[in-house]
């Protein structure tokens, strides 16, 4: 098995981050227009009522530049605009001002949003009192963490759609009287990610990836692919998990399913992981078969 010392993720999101250096050039350059210096000088800005106008007028701005998400689609500028000033002030706009927002009180969404990052502005100006800490170098690392975070998620969804994808081709280059689904199941607090539907059962396929090698976390990495078998076969349900992991040190024997496609690979390989997988469902035609019956 070829391993990949290389941190490919590490070096894709990079390459986004760089690329989302024209947005934070264009934000200094709308505060410059605005009378600041930097992004510094408008963070430490006394007049509350001024700072409030300056951000607001900021989201209203047909800003060209484009700001990247984790797996390097531009964001809608609008969001875009949003996302980045909480970056900037060391917050997460979905997961903790997203619920704030709607406490907010204002005649328009823009409204609401400006009041709660000018908030934001004055609680995180005197943590970060330091100039270099507004600067892109700063900057650029608190962007990194928090693509990082989203480019999980939307991979998750990537390699989703890559199995659905594949489930789909096999079924059709065999003629199988199946259907695959295009949303997730969930039972309690299991998802999912696909179901293949036959006339009177179903199969669910989980879909674990793991990039790291080892440690804590490999344990739950197992742990939670028992886990998705057994509530799926309690549930009434068989199980096909699909695991994405180049160097995975579970026992496959030890999974109480009947198959299990494993494909000993970075997940970040994504062109070969897709050849991988259309070649390892091609290999339990026989099970998709018993399916249709």
């Amino acid at each position: 098995m070829d391993l990949v010392i290389d941190n490919l993720r590490l070096a894709e999101l990079v390459a986004i981050v760089r690329q989302n250096e024209s947005f934070f050039d264009s934000f200094v350059q709308f505060l410059v227009e605005h009378g600041y210096t930097d992004i510094h000088a408008f963070i430490n800005e006394p007049e509350d009522n001024k700072a409030l106008a300056v951000i607001e007028s900021y989201l209203q701005y047909a800003d060209k530049a484009i700001l990247y998400d984790g797996i390097g689609r531009p964001y809608a500028s609008d969001l875009a605009k949003w996302y980045f000033l909480a970056w900037t002030m060391r917050d997460a706009p979905a997961q903790r001002l997203g619920p704030l927002l709607r406490s907010v009180e204002g005649n328009s969404l823009g409204e609401r949003k400006a009041k709660l990052l000018n908030e934001v502005r004055k609680f995180v100006g005197p943590l970060f009192p330091e100039a270099e800490k507004w600067t892109w170098p700063t900057i650029s690392e608190v962007m990194l963490a928090r693509l990082e975070g989203s480019r999980r998620a939307l991979k998750g969804n990537t390699f989703e759609n890559t199995v659905r994808t594949a489930i789909r081709a096999v079924i059709a280059k065999n003629i199988l009287d199946l259907k695959v689904g295009d949303s997730q199941v969930r039972i309690g607090d299991e998802t999912y990610d696909v179901q293949i539907i036959g006339k009177t059962r179903t199969i669910l396929v989980p879909v674990k990836t793991r990039e790291t090698m080892g440690g804590g976390h490999a344990n739950l990495f197992t742990r939670d692919i028992h886990k998705a078998i057994s509530v799926a076969q309690e549930n009434g349900y068989e199980c096909i998990p699909v695991v994405i992991a180049e160097s995975w040190r579970g026992n496959l024997d030890s999974l109480s399913c009947k198959h299990v496609i494993y494909l000993p690979i970075n997940p970040n390989q994504t062109d070969k992981v897709a050849v991988m997988l259309y070649d390892a469902i091609n290999q339990i035609v026989a099970a998709l078969k018993e399916l249709e019956q």
